[in-house]
């Protein structure tokens, strides 16, 4: 974990729980309006709309193309190196370098590569796995994977302060507000 200026803090931030969507949408709404940038939300569901008002940025689709080039080059490498350089088959006059019979297996490590990017992408950009969050330290956080909503503030936001994040959140029509220690 690196340490900022900000990991100072004894606490890692406020959490506020929620009991539907969209009051967590409005308090993600009016945090981002606010000027809040540390900020972190949980939800029993994938919400759609919510990762963009977070300011979340996904970059799984761009490394899966990177992955479906390095599948391309690597298969139609390997079937030229094998077909022309390596192990050269004269077949009826043919070409040793015939492209359509390399398609098939170019196509194939095209998936292979871009579906592993896309699962370990998803793992590595996650932060997963993660068996430990301060999150974990809150008793109510276990309601999260069943019914309940929740929203952090961070306290290496420039804008936290303990005082007024805390009202605000409980200003949001928040069921409870609670501290979550490091």
């Amino acid at each position: 974990m690196s340490h900022t200026q900000h990991d100072a803090s004894p606490i890692y931030g406020y959490l506020a729980e929620f009991d539907d969507k969209d009051a967590l949408f409005a308090c993600a709404q009016a945090a981002r309006a606010r000027g809040f940038t540390e900020i972190e939300a949980y939800t029993p569901t994938p919400l759609h709309g919510l990762p963009e008002i977070l300011g979340y940025k996904n970059y799984v689709p761009h490394l899966v193309f990177l992955g479906g080039v390095a599948g391309v080059l690597t298969g139609f490498g390997l079937c030229y190196w094998v077909s022309v350089l390596e192990y050269p088959l004269n077949i009826g006059g043919k070409p040793f370098n015939s492209w359509q019979a390399f398609v098939v297996p170019t196509f194939e490590t095209m998936i292979l590569f871009a579906s592993l990017t896309a699962v370990f992408g998803m793992i590595i950009l996650n932060g997963l796995p993660q068996p430990y969050h301060p999150v974990f330290n809150v008793e109510k956080f276990a309601r999260c994977s069943d019914d309940r909503f929740f929203f952090v503030v961070l306290s290496r936001d420039p804008k936290f302060d303990a005082h007024d994040t805390r009202r605000f959140l409980a200003d949001q029509k928040a069921l409870s507000v609670d501290e979550v220690p490091h």
